[in-house]
């Protein structure tokens, strides 16, 4: 069973994310192109990856279990953008305006992960 991830609302706030943690990260020290910005671009791709790979599973329990690994991304990366913002690499309006997308996009993920699981076949 093939479900459409384009009519999730959490999709496409993580595939806009992608594009504005990849714009912002542009600015950060060239000493952290192999940590703290490989790190956080990985872990806010891999949101919408997952989201996308889970569709396409045949069983909501498989389905569910790949928005939990989106929920970890997730998760993972609004700490990321913390960190950047104390080390002074994110602009605070820019780091608090993508915390706060994090933030719902975490919300998101955690309800449609509980539906999901809710209706497991």
């Amino acid at each position: 069973m093939s479900r459409d991830f384009k009519k999730l609302d959490v999709f496409h706030l993580a595939d806009g994310l992608v594009i504005d943690v990849y714009r912002a990260s542009r600015r950060f020290p060239a000493d952290e192109r192999y940590g703290l910005q490989s790190q956080l671009r990985r872990a806010t791709v891999s949101v919408p990856s997952n989201i996308v790979e889970g569709s396409t599973r045949q069983s909501n329990k498989d389905y569910a279990q790949f928005l939990r690994i989106a929920l970890g991304s997730a998760s993972e990366a609004r700490y990321l953008v913390s960190v950047a913002a104390r080390l002074d690499y994110l602009e605070r309006v820019t780091a608090e305006s993508l915390h706060a997308r994090f933030d719902r996009l975490v919300k998101g993920l955690e309800l449609l992960s509980q539906r999901v699981s809710a209706n497991q076949n």
